[in-house]
């Protein structure tokens, strides 16, 4: 064992360059960190760019390091699609060769209908659309009916939108429930979403009690670190992300800061394995409002924390910092975009000012990973660990 713990933190949406196949998404020229660091002057991450962060990519706008800490590099997506479960798939070594399906004119009245009587309920929507803004523009109508209000995205989800005071929570998992089984086959989306909401007309906002019903992956490299007798510790939606498969212990989290806090509080327990952070508010709060300012400072946020976050590490410890997608706030309409991500790497084995260059697949992470804990996973990502390690 080179390693004892690794904690790997993704950055939900943090993509850093468009991927040479983007304009088959509709992403061509789409750069999330870029455009940030160019539209927002006082975008300011000090800390991120002392890993190496700017230099990944010496044509983008930001700062560049002297002498970074860290070893940094960027990878490719070889994953159909540009989701969070895909990418998060492949992260931990699976490659699918078949995205999810995805329903860009909404679920057919076929699949719609046997839902209906399954729920004991008609619903109202079934379209694309930004979860903020359709329970304001369904809400009243949902509040009068008790109908759910359904929606998806580009991404591979059925979403199901309901009023804590009109369907009590735990029905609303039922629900929830009862679409994860019927949408198999050719309707196996990635997630089924519940997505509580409360307010009154005008002001309906989401509650923090959303949860996501998966898809079970095949074997990954959370399944061969259990098998290892180590941990995997989730924070944040991880265990949603996997359906719970290959994780030891699991906790819940309501935005980025707790997220932060939680995984800081890992690090300073005793364990060995890997600590599996998502840190969603970049995605889910700004990516797909299309709010740069909020974004850039969501990204400040983290950055004012990472010291607290460096220095729980201890001797043995491997920090990885990565991204799942990219979701560049200035793209147009509100979804995800296909980039690169960002690979930031540190800790006291850890070469600093090492420049790994462009990885074939987010799935090397996963071989990495593998390597530095001493066990044998099989995956068709490369381990770049004896580059990085001292």
């Amino acid at each position: 064992m080179n390693h004892n713990r690794v904690i790997l933190i993704v950055l939900d949406s943090v993509g850093i360059g468009a991927l040479p196949d983007a304009k088959l998404y509709g992403d061509e020229g789409a750069n999330t960190l870029n455009h940030i660091a160019e539209q927002y002057a006082d975008l300011k991450i000090p800390n991120l760019i002392n890993l190496g962060l700017g230099n990944i990519d010496p044509m983008n706008a930001l700062v560049k390091a002297a002498n970074p800490i860290g070893s940094y590099g960027k990878a490719a997506e070889q994953s159909a699609g540009k989701d969070t479960t895909t990418g998060h798939w492949e992260i931990c070594g699976v490659i699918l060769d078949q995205p999810f399906p995805t329903y860009p004119t909404g679920f057919p009245d076929s699949f719609m209908d046997l839902f209906h009587k399954a729920i004991g309920l008609s619903t109202i929507g079934n379209v694309v659309a930004s979860g903020t803004t359709i329970i304001n523009e369904l809400g009243d109508e949902h509040l009068k009916t008790g109908k759910p209000i359904v929606y998806t995205s580009a991404d591979s989800v059925f979403q199901i939108a309901m009023h804590e005071d009109v369907i009590p929570i735990e029905r609303q998992y039922e629900i929830c429930q009862i679409a994860r089984k019927m949408l198999v086959g050719e309707f196996n989306v990635g997630r089924v979403i519940a997505r509580p909401f409360e307010g009154s007309s005008g002001q309906y906002s989401r509650t923090s009690r959303r949860k996501d019903y998966s898809v079970s992956p095949p074997a990954t490299l959370l399944d061969a670190i259990i098998d290892q007798s180590m941990d995997v510790i989730s924070i944040g939606k991880i265990a949603d992300i996997f359906n719970g498969q290959g994780i030891s212990h699991s906790t819940k989290t309501d935005n980025n800061l707790e997220g932060i806090q939680e995984t800081i509080q890992a690090i300073k327990r005793e364990s060995a394995g890997l600590i599996f952070t998502n840190l969603v508010d970049f995605d889910m709060l700004f990516g797909h409002r299309r709010d740069v300012e909020g974004y850039a400072k969501c990204l400040m946020e983290f950055d004012s924390h990472l010291p607290n976050l460096l220095e729980a590490l201890k001797e043995d410890d491997l920090l990885i910092i990565t991204a799942d997608h990219g979701n560049d706030p200035t793209a147009p309409g509100t979804d995800h975009t296909r980039e690169y991500i960002p690979i930031l790497h540190v800790g006291d084995k850890i070469k600093q000012d090492h420049n790994l260059g462009t990885r074939n697949s987010f799935s090397d992470i996963a071989a990495t990973i593998a390597t530095a804990l001493g066990i044998k996973f099989d995956t068709k990502g490369s381990s770049y660990y004896d580059e990085i390690v001292v």
